[in-house]
């Protein structure tokens, strides 16, 4: 049962995430901020994994809170699901291509987190979104996930295009990492016994 719960409450916002590793990437997300959603729902369908997603955040202040503390939940619930990660492959990659965009992501889910960022944005709004917040989602996810996350991009002009790709190829790494290994379904994918 590689499911979990997470209810995050703060002055800021108000956050409960919900995940099954084993779905078919089912998703309900609704944080009040419509690019970000489109980006979660993006996240759910290509790593397989469902998610049911609720935020009430500061959103007469800015889109940060919000998106940041949804990275949180999303990685504490992950951390949660994955148990003592016996049988998991850890490690995952995706060279992912959208029209003008090409983004490169890897990840181990080592329970050692570290972000290497290397994305830049044409634009600093894709709507009324702040391309900033991608990172602060990302470093978020990756430090309550305990997730070593390296993220690429070689190639991209639209900002839209960057992101959204950025989003299915974290995914998609993702999807690899939590797989169950068959060949090795009952142990801990390392040689220290622990991760």
């Amino acid at each position: 049962m590689r499911k979990a719960k997470i209810e995050r409450a703060t002055t800021e916002t108000k956050i409960s995430v919900e995940i099954d590793l084993d779905g078919t990437g089912q998703y309900d997300c609704k944080t009040g901020v419509g690019f970000f959603d489109h980006m979660l729902e993006q996240l759910s369908r290509h790593s397989l994994i469902d998610m049911t997603i609720r935020a009430e955040g500061d959103l007469h202040i800015d889109d940060h809170h919000t998106v940041e503390d949804t990275g949180i939940a999303i990685g504490q619930a992950l951390t949660q699901a994955l148990g003592d990660k016996r049988g998991i492959r850890r490690y995952g990659a995706c060279l992912l291509p959208m029209d003008d965009a090409l983004v490169q992501s890897a990840l181990d889910l080592s329970g050692r987190p570290y972000l290497v960022w290397n994305m830049e944005f044409p634009t600093q709004k894709i709507g009324t979104f702040d391309t900033e917040l991608v990172r602060e989602f990302f470093q978020a996810f990756s430090t309550h996930g305990g997730v070593t996350l390296h993220v690429d991009t070689l190639h991209g002009l639209n900002s839209h295009h960057i992101v959204e790709a950025g989003f299915k190829s974290v995914a998609r790494a993702l999807r690899e990492a939590v797989e169950p290994d068959p060949r090795k379904a009952d142990a801990i994918p390392s040689t220290k016994g622990t991760l």
